[in-house]
């Protein structure tokens, strides 16, 4: 991508665009999400975050972008403490998300739905665009140009103009990413971008994670084995709300605490008890649907 692309910030080498949490913890009631959750991920590479359902990945992400609060931690980007913004103000620092939900409004064309996504770095002023001023027109202009390169590089621009709910999933997935990327986001945080697309689609997604990641950091919570490790220079992975192992791909897969969590064998927690994994993953399940209902209220 080229340095115009709506993939990316605009930002050269010398920003520091790298991600530190430290020490997240969340409860909804008397459940436990995160305990006490840290990692880093690196500027200008491919993170990658994974577990068995109920882990708390997605909460963990919706802390990243402002939609959970934690009760306790820390989240620094570029060095910027982060915890106490709300989400709109994430946004103009430069941080895009993409829903495991699609999220696409069915009222919009495509190309007006990716437009939606570069609202944050819109010129003209609500008035403006109100009365439908010059400013305005200019504006929308621009961002619908801005909106047709992100659909250009995703491999949909041919179906700008089509509703979404004539297009297929897997393309659907593309717009949804696409207008992430249209906000040209220094910070990319991607929650299960490959779920319900075919094994074609998805190499096409690892190519287009690895080519963003030249310009952008990427986070990406995924169930895809294949596409993390082929992906992703570092991989945190989560099991009960704990940070159970990371490294690298390799060092992922060598690593017996998890082959534990996902072919549900007991446990050895940290303080040397060993905990029975089924009994284990119907309390984070529960804690897990404790959490939807929270971010639903709270949306």
């Amino acid at each position: 991508m080229n340095s115009g692309s709506p993939g990316a910030g605009e930002h050269t080498g010398a920003v520091d665009d790298s991600l530190d949490v430290r020490g997240i913890t969340v409860h909804f009631g008397g459940l436990v999400a995160l305990d006490d959750v840290s990692l880093s991920a690196a500027a200008r590479q491919v993170t990658g975050i994974i577990g068995p359902n109920g882990a708390g990945k997605t909460t963990l992400l919706n802390v990243l972008c402002g939609f959970v609060r934690p009760q306790a931690g820390t989240i620094a980007f570029g060095g910027r403490q982060l915890s106490r913004m709300r989400p709109h103000r994430l946004a103009r620092l430069g941080i895009a998300r993409t829903l495991q939900g699609i999220g696409l409004f069915s009222g919009l064309t495509v190309v007006e739905n990716v437009m939606v996504g570069a609202t944050s770095r819109s010129r003209a002023g609500f008035w403006s665009g109100l009365l439908g001023l010059p400013r305005s027109d200019h504006d929308e202009r621009r961002l619908r140009d801005d909106a047709m390169r992100a659909l250009e590089l995703v491999g949909v621009g041919e179906h700008a103009e089509a509703m979404p709910d004539t297009l297929a999933h897997g393309l659907r997935k593309r717009v949804a990413l696409a207008r992430a990327l249209v906000a040209r986001p220094r910070l990319l945080l991607l929650d299960e971008p490959a779920s319900g697309l075919s094994d074609s689609e998805l190499a096409d997604l690892g190519d287009l994670m690895t080519s963003l990641a030249e310009q952008c950091t990427v986070v990406v919570i995924e169930h895809r084995m294949d596409l993390m490790m082929s992906v992703c220079q570092q991989i945190f992975v989560l099991d009960f709300g704990k940070v159970i192992a990371a490294g690298t791909p390799e060092q992922i897969q060598a690593d017996p605490a998890v082959t534990a969590a996902y072919l549900g064998s007991d446990v050895v927690t940290s303080d040397g008890t060993e905990q029975d994994a089924a009994a284990a993953d119907g309390a984070s399940g529960n804690a897990a649907r404790a959490a939807g209902q929270h971010e639903e209220a709270s949306q």
